[in-house]
Protein backbone atom coordinates (compact mmCIF):
# COMPACT_ATOMS: atom_id res chain seq x y z
CA UNK A 1 0.00 0.00 0.00
CA UNK A 2 0.76 3.48 -0.50
CA UNK A 3 2.44 5.47 2.32
CA UNK A 4 -0.22 8.39 2.44
CA UNK A 5 0.11 8.82 5.53
CA UNK A 6 4.23 9.07 5.49
CA UNK A 7 3.23 11.63 2.70
CA UNK A 8 1.06 13.86 4.31
CA UNK A 9 3.54 14.20 6.94
CA UNK A 10 6.44 14.98 5.37
CA UNK A 11 4.68 17.74 3.03
CA UNK A 12 3.09 19.12 6.80
CA UNK A 13 6.71 18.86 8.05
CA UNK A 14 8.40 21.03 4.92
CA UNK A 15 5.23 23.09 4.25
CA UNK A 16 7.22 26.06 5.55
CA UNK A 17 10.41 24.99 4.19
CA UNK A 18 12.91 27.75 3.13
CA UNK A 19 12.09 27.39 -1.34
CA UNK A 20 14.95 25.39 -2.92
CA UNK A 21 16.24 26.61 -6.31
CA UNK A 22 16.30 23.96 -9.01
CA UNK A 23 19.03 22.28 -8.28
CA UNK A 24 18.93 22.35 -4.64
CA UNK A 25 19.01 20.17 -2.20
CA UNK A 26 16.19 18.38 -0.09
CA UNK A 27 16.67 16.66 3.15
CA UNK A 28 14.40 14.33 5.07
CA UNK A 29 14.76 11.54 8.05
CA UNK A 30 12.85 8.43 8.05
CA UNK A 31 12.77 4.96 9.84
CA UNK A 32 12.21 1.45 8.09
CA UNK A 33 9.28 0.01 9.76
CA UNK A 34 8.04 -3.43 9.88
CA UNK A 35 5.67 -2.81 6.70
CA UNK A 36 9.15 -2.03 4.98
CA UNK A 37 10.67 -5.22 4.95
CA UNK A 38 11.07 -8.02 2.86
CA UNK A 39 11.62 -12.02 3.88
CA UNK A 40 14.54 -11.56 4.58
CA UNK A 41 13.52 -8.73 7.54
CA UNK A 42 15.58 -5.94 5.60
CA UNK A 43 14.11 -2.78 3.56
CA UNK A 44 12.84 -4.16 0.40
CA UNK A 45 14.10 -2.98 -3.06
CA UNK A 46 10.14 -2.11 -4.15
CA UNK A 47 9.59 -0.18 -0.93
CA UNK A 48 13.03 1.61 -1.35
CA UNK A 49 11.85 3.17 -4.52
CA UNK A 50 8.43 3.94 -2.81
CA UNK A 51 10.44 5.61 -0.33
CA UNK A 52 12.11 8.28 -2.50
CA UNK A 53 8.38 9.43 -3.25
CA UNK A 54 8.65 10.86 -0.05
CA UNK A 55 12.13 13.10 -1.03
CA UNK A 56 10.98 13.62 -4.74
CA UNK A 57 7.69 15.17 -4.07
CA UNK A 58 8.76 17.69 -1.46
CA UNK A 59 11.71 18.61 -3.35
CA UNK A 60 8.79 19.48 -6.29
CA UNK A 61 7.09 21.28 -3.89
CA UNK A 62 10.06 23.61 -2.51
CA UNK A 63 11.25 24.07 -5.76
CA UNK A 64 7.95 25.57 -6.95
CA UNK A 65 7.16 22.51 -9.43
CA UNK A 66 3.89 21.62 -7.99
CA UNK A 67 2.32 25.13 -8.48
CA UNK A 68 3.45 25.05 -11.92
CA UNK A 69 2.12 22.00 -12.62
CA UNK A 70 -0.90 22.61 -11.47
CA UNK A 71 -1.16 26.04 -12.87
CA UNK A 72 0.06 24.29 -16.33
CA UNK A 73 -2.43 21.60 -15.90
CA UNK A 74 0.79 19.12 -16.18
CA UNK A 75 1.87 16.16 -14.64
CA UNK A 76 4.85 14.63 -13.71
CA UNK A 77 5.98 11.44 -14.57
CA UNK A 78 9.18 8.92 -13.84
CA UNK A 79 10.31 7.23 -17.29
CA UNK A 80 13.24 5.24 -16.35
CA UNK A 81 15.51 4.82 -13.00
CA UNK A 82 18.79 3.07 -11.95
CA UNK A 83 19.39 1.86 -8.65
CA UNK A 84 22.18 0.75 -6.17
CA UNK A 85 21.97 -1.07 -3.12
CA UNK A 86 24.85 -1.21 -1.56
CA UNK A 87 24.28 -1.63 2.60
CA UNK A 88 21.24 -3.05 4.00
CA UNK A 89 18.72 -1.24 6.25
CA UNK A 90 17.22 -2.89 9.03
CA UNK A 91 13.76 -2.72 10.52
CA UNK A 92 13.94 0.59 13.11
CA UNK A 93 16.77 2.00 11.60
CA UNK A 94 16.82 5.87 11.08
CA UNK A 95 17.70 6.64 7.41
CA UNK A 96 18.41 10.04 6.25
CA UNK A 97 17.74 11.26 2.29
CA UNK A 98 19.29 13.43 -0.03
CA UNK A 99 16.82 14.31 -3.17
CA UNK A 100 18.34 16.65 -5.80
CA UNK A 101 18.26 17.54 -9.74
CA UNK A 102 21.54 17.48 -11.23
CA UNK A 103 20.42 18.28 -14.68
CA UNK A 104 18.62 17.50 -17.98
CA UNK A 105 18.66 17.36 -21.67
CA UNK A 106 15.99 18.01 -24.39
CA UNK A 107 13.56 15.73 -22.94
CA UNK A 108 14.24 14.77 -19.31
CA UNK A 109 14.97 15.81 -15.90
CA UNK A 110 17.22 14.11 -13.79
CA UNK A 111 17.59 13.29 -10.34
CA UNK A 112 19.95 11.72 -7.77
CA UNK A 113 18.25 10.71 -4.39
CA UNK A 114 20.55 8.57 -1.63
CA UNK A 115 19.56 6.84 1.51
CA UNK A 116 22.10 7.80 4.42
CA UNK A 117 22.70 5.50 7.97
CA UNK A 118 23.38 6.48 10.86
CA UNK A 119 26.96 5.97 10.47
CA UNK A 120 26.70 8.10 7.74
CA UNK A 121 27.34 5.29 4.77
CA UNK A 122 25.32 5.62 1.86
CA UNK A 123 23.50 2.21 1.64
CA UNK A 124 20.96 3.09 -1.31
CA UNK A 125 21.66 5.62 -4.57
CA UNK A 126 19.48 6.15 -6.93
CA UNK A 127 19.27 7.67 -10.58
CA UNK A 128 15.83 8.85 -11.63
CA UNK A 129 14.90 9.89 -14.94
CA UNK A 130 11.81 12.22 -14.99
CA UNK A 131 9.69 14.30 -17.22
CA UNK A 132 7.21 17.19 -17.19
CA UNK A 133 3.93 16.04 -19.54
CA UNK A 134 1.27 17.82 -20.74
CA UNK A 135 -1.70 17.42 -23.16
CA UNK A 136 0.81 17.21 -26.13
CA UNK A 137 3.59 15.20 -24.70
CA UNK A 138 6.78 15.70 -22.73
CA UNK A 139 7.07 19.27 -21.67
CA UNK A 140 10.43 20.67 -22.57
CA UNK A 141 12.61 20.86 -19.71
CA UNK A 142 13.73 24.17 -20.86
CA UNK A 143 9.99 25.10 -20.82
CA UNK A 144 9.41 23.99 -17.07
CA UNK A 145 12.93 25.73 -15.77
CA UNK A 146 12.00 28.88 -17.44
CA UNK A 147 8.72 28.70 -15.73
CA UNK A 148 10.35 27.94 -12.50
CA UNK A 149 12.33 31.14 -12.99
CA UNK A 150 15.71 29.73 -14.24
CA UNK A 151 16.29 30.87 -17.67
CA UNK A 152 19.87 29.44 -17.35
CA UNK A 153 21.04 25.81 -19.02
CA UNK A 154 21.26 22.88 -17.60
CA UNK A 155 25.00 22.43 -15.55
CA UNK A 156 26.59 19.39 -17.59
CA UNK A 157 25.44 16.10 -16.33
CA UNK A 158 28.27 14.08 -14.63
CA UNK A 159 29.85 11.13 -17.11
CA UNK A 160 28.36 9.03 -15.41
CA UNK A 161 25.01 9.84 -15.60
CA UNK A 162 25.57 10.74 -19.57
CA UNK A 163 27.27 7.34 -19.54
CA UNK A 164 23.73 5.66 -18.09
CA UNK A 165 22.01 8.01 -21.04
CA UNK A 166 24.06 6.22 -23.91
CA UNK A 167 23.60 3.03 -22.46
CA UNK A 168 19.65 3.51 -22.73
CA UNK A 169 19.58 4.71 -25.88
CA UNK A 170 20.49 1.47 -27.39
CA UNK A 171 18.01 -0.99 -25.39
CA UNK A 172 15.61 -2.05 -28.13
CA UNK A 173 11.97 -0.42 -27.32
CA UNK A 174 9.44 -2.28 -27.06
CA UNK A 175 11.47 -5.56 -25.75
CA UNK A 176 11.51 -8.35 -27.53
CA UNK A 177 8.50 -10.35 -26.36
CA UNK A 178 9.86 -14.64 -25.06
Amino acid sequence: MYPFVRMAKELFIHKNAAPLDLLGTHHSSHICWPWDLDFWFELNNGRTLTLFDLGRIPLAHRMGLIKVLKKNRWGLTVAGVSIRYRRRIRMFEKIHMQSRAIGWDKRFLYLEQTFWNHKGDCTTNALYRTAVTGADGIVTPEQVAHELGFDGVSPPLPDWVQAWIDAEATRPWPPVKA
